[in-house]
Formats: C-alpha cells, structure tokens, sequence
C-alpha cells in the first residue's frame, strides 16, 4: 500500500495560506501570530503538511511539533510575564493540526473565560500594554525556533 499523500487538501484554509502573520516557517512547521486585537500575543503553531489529529504524526513529529509549541510559550512566558497562558488543538473548524498558544492577561477583554467566549469589558490598545512591540517579540520567537 502506498503512502497517503498528507501534503495539501483542497479548501482546507491552512493547506492553502499561511493563517496569519508568518513568523517562521521550516521543513516541518511554520509558527505564525494571529491577528486579533483583543488578544495580541496569540500565536499558532501549525503543521505543514494536511493532518487532522496529533496522532496522525509518526511519534517523532509528535515531539518536534510540542517542541515548537513549548519554544513559543517560553518565549512568551519570559517576555511578557502574562497572568496565564492557553494551549489549545481543536480543529473543528479548520481540521489540519495547530496548536493555539496564548499570552492571557487578568486584564484582558475576555479573562478569565476562554479567548472565543463573549466580550467581559472593554480593553483599548491591548498590545500597546504588552512589555515589548509585537515586532521584538516576534523576533524572539522566531530566534527561540532557529535555535536548536
């Protein structure tokens, strides 16, 4: 039996576009960071090649993409301080693995309640409250993912 093609699916948004502001991109991954004013420092590790669940992964992409994922909330962790941070894989719209990783404020627009729950105040210029500009971050992360 052959081995199944995993590359690019037709309509999927991420086979197709890079899913937001690209940060970095390798062989197997790309980290990009979302465009959502509420909440700045929201970035995305996503998979290259078109697979629906974790497991799909042989156990060796497994660790390189939680690699990924840790490398990012590191970064975040130790360049902003936040409150908490989110990691989340759901899929159910977009079914092509990615992990969300979240910078979360006690301050933010939503906290404490999940990033896609419904608005509890007001907040002007989030990311103009974050510790550093979006571009310096964004360099720490892709400097933190060329690392090895």
């Amino acid at each position: 039996m052959g081995q199944l093609d995993t590359s690019r699916v037709v309509g999927c948004e991420l086979c197709v576009q890079d899913g937001g502001i690209l940060i970095v991109r390798t062989d197997k991954l790309r980290v990009i960071r979302a465009e959502d004013a509420d909440h700045p420092a929201f970035y995305r590790v996503i998979w290259n090649d078109h697979v629906a669940e974790w497991t799909d992964l042989v156990p060796e992409d497994r660790s390189h993409i939680m690699q990924a994922v840790a490398k990012v909330e590191t970064v975040l962790r130790e360049a902003l301080s936040p409150s908490k941070i989110n990691l989340a894989s759901l899929g159910n719209v977009v079914p092509h693995l990615h992990w969300h990783v979240i910078a979360r404020y006690d301050w933010d627009a939503r906290w404490p309640a999940p990033v896609w729950a419904p608005m509890q105040r007001e907040v002007v210029d989030a990311a103009g409250r974050l510790a550093m500009p979006l571009e310096q971050l964004d360099a720490l992360v892709a400097s933190a993912l060329r690392a090895r």
